[in-house]
């Protein structure tokens, strides 16, 4: 079994290429979905998150705001340290159980969609490692256009994330979206 670590930067295009992946009938395992669910309420994870951050990060219906919880780890590294602390053992171990359920099945090749792939060190289960570039000034204009975000909020998010060229120096293989969408389709049928 082959596992593809699959990451990217915010706004980098990286849930894009793990679309097309889906499409050409690879399993992807996206960590972001693994994530919230450790989030959703009543569970070990929102529990913790809950006890160290405090009811002001809920919502009405007490599940976890997610911008609100955002907008204090982006602007604060020790308690953006923390959150990563206290959810992953609930997100590896969500990642271990879907690889496990797609390897019983018979998949050959699964795609692990990893945001923190390399922080997380779990770069060293896969290869290869394909990460999904693009340069500061877009991925800038990408973010604040797609959350409607200040500049100064977008910039908050790209900083508390490992350089996009720092990852690319660690990439078995590199996509580049600067380009459009038809750009990075080509991009990726050439990585494929």
């Amino acid at each position: 079994m082959r596992l593809v670590g699959l990451t990217g930067g915010i706004a980098s295009g990286k849930s894009t290429v793990s679309s097309m992946f889906k499409h050409n009938h690879i399993p992807v395992v996206d960590a972001d979905i693994i994530a919230r669910d450790a989030l959703k309420k009543n569970s070990g994870g929102y529990k913790k998150v809950v006890a160290a951050f405090g009811p002001d990060i809920l919502q009405d219906d007490g599940q976890v705001d997610r911008l609100k919880l955002g907008r204090i780890v982006f602007s604060d590294a020790s308690k953006r340290q923390l959150l990563n602390r206290l959810l992953a053992p609930y997100i590896s171990s969500g990642i271990f159980l879907e690889i496990f359920k797609l390897w019983i099945k018979g998949h050959k090749v699964i795609v692990l969609d990893i945001p923190l792939l390399f922080e997380a060190k779990m770069d060293k289960w896969t290869k290869p490692i394909v990460v999904v570039w693009v340069d500061p000034e877009t991925q800038l204009r990408r973010l604040m256009e797609r959350d409607n975000s200040t500049e100064e909020d977008a910039r908050n998010r790209i900083n508390a994330q490992m350089s996009l060229d720092l990852k690319k120096s660690q990439a078995d293989i590199v996509i580049d979206n600067t380009g459009s969408r038809q750009d990075l389709q080509e991009r990726f049928s050439e990585a494929y």
